[in-house]
């Protein structure tokens, strides 16, 4: 299992294109992925779970990957949170 804990920078916090796009490209990978904050986790590929979390800017969220292909996910989920996020 790996897992990624990274602080939210956007003054918007989690909002719905960026969230898609998260949702879009963690959906793309074979492992599971757990989303959230504190210990409200949910299922990273279900863009209404993630927008629900309503995580806002300055908030931890952490995200649980696990499967065949997890560090290529968490790689890539890491890349697009320090990017957009």
């Amino acid at each position: 299992m790996k897992t990624i804990v990274y602080k939210i920078t956007d003054p918007r916090g989690i909002h719905a294109r960026p969230a898609g796009q998260l949702v879009k490209l963690i959906s793309g990978f074979k492992s599971k992925c757990e989303m959230g904050k504190d210990d409200n986790l949910v299922d990273g590929k279900r863009l209404l779970a993630v927008m629900k979390l309503a995580i806002q800017q300055g908030e931890d969220m952490t995200l649980k990957f696990d499967g065949p292909d997890e560090e290529e996910a968490a790689a890539a989920a890491e890349k697009f949170l320090q990017e957009n996020l």
